[in-house]
C-alpha cells in the first residue's frame, strides 16, 4: 500500500504539488489576511486559525470525494456556444463575490463606515467574518483540488501536499496580516489583488483561463514596489527624529 514511498516521481510529484498548492494558496492568504483585519488583534489570530484549518478540512473532504469532484467538469448546462460545468459556476459565483468583496471594502476605506461603523456588535462580526471565509475557502478549495487531481495519481500525494502547504500557509498568514495591519495602504493593496483574482475566477469559469504566472507576477511586483515605499517612508521618519 505504501510502494509508492520508495518511488523517486512520486516524490518528485509530491514536491511539484506542494510548491503548486502553496502558490494556489496565495489567493486564500490575502482574502483572509484582509477580512481578519477589521476585527480586533485577538480575535483576527483566531479567526485566522478558524478559516485556515476549514481550508485544510474542506480540501481533505473534498479529496475523499474524488468521483463526484472529477463529475463537477463534465458540463451540465450551455449558453449559446460556451458550456459551464458545476466548477465554472462555483468560480464565476466565488469570483463575483470576491469583485463585491473587496469594491465593497475599497469604498469602507475610502468614503469611510462613519459613525455608525465604529463598534458594533463584535459577535455579530466574527461570525459574518468565519462565513465569508468559509464561502471563499469552499471556492479556493474545490480549484486547488481539481488541479490537484490532474497532477497526482495517489491519494495520499495529494493529502500530503495539501497538509504541507497549509503549514506554509498557516506560517505565513501571520506576518502577512500582521503587516497588513501595521501599514493602512497595504490593505487598499491587498484589495485590489482581490479585485484582480476576482476577475481571474470569472474569466476561468466563463472559458477565458487567464495563466495565474501573470497574475502572480503583477502581485508581486506591487508588493515589492509597496515595501520599498514602506522602508522609505520609515527611514524618512528616523532622518526627521534625529
Amino acid at each position: 500500500m505504501l510502494a509508492w514511498v520508495t518511488d523517486p516521481q512520486i516524490w518528485a510529484s509530491l514536491v511539484t504539488l506542494t510548491v503548486m498548492e502553496i502558490v494556489l494558496g496565495i489567493d486564500n492568504i490575502v482574502f483572509i489576511s484582509v477580512i481578519v483585519s477589521r476585527l480586533p488583534a485577538a480575535m483576527a489570530h483566531r479567526a485566522r486559525q478558524i478559516g485556515l484549518a476549514l481550508a485544510l478540512v474542506f480540501r481533505i473532504a473534498l479529496l475523499s470525494v474524488l468521483t463526484w469532484l472529477v463529475g463537477l467538469t463534465a458540463p451540465f448546462f450551455s449558453l449559446g456556444d460556451h458550456t459551464f460545468s458545476w466548477r465554472d459556476a462555483i468560480l464565476i459565483a466565488g469570483g463575483l463575490f470576491l469583485l463585491f468583496k473587496a469594491t465593497h471594502e475599497i469604498h469602507n476605506g475610502i468614503e469611510g463606515e462613519g459613525e455608525e461603523g465604529a463598534p458594533r456588535d463584535i459577535k455579530m462580526s466574527f461570525a459574518a467574518v468565519i462565513a465569508q471565509i468559509i464561502v471563499i475557502d469552499l471556492v479556493f478549495s474545490v480549484d486547488s483540488i481539481i488541479t490537484a487531481i490532474g497532477m497526482a495519481e495517489h491519494i495520499e500525494v495529494m493529502v500530503a501536499a495539501v497538509v504541507l502547504a497549509m503549514i506554509v500557509m498557516f506560517i505565513a498568514s501571520g506576518p502577512v496580516a500582521s503587516f497588513i495591519q501595521k501599514h493602512p495602504t497595504t490593505k487598499m493593496l491587498a484589495l485590489s489583488f482581490l479585485l484582480l483574482i476576482g476577475v481571474a475566477l470569472v474569466a476561468d469559469g466563463l472559458g477565458f483561463h487567464i495563466p495565474r504566472g501573470y497574475i502572480y507576477f503583477a502581485m508581486a511586483f506591487s508588493a515589492g514596489v509597496e515595501i520599498i515605499n514602506v522602508l522609505a517612508k520609515r527611514n524618512r521618519r528616523k532622518t526627521d527624529n534625529s
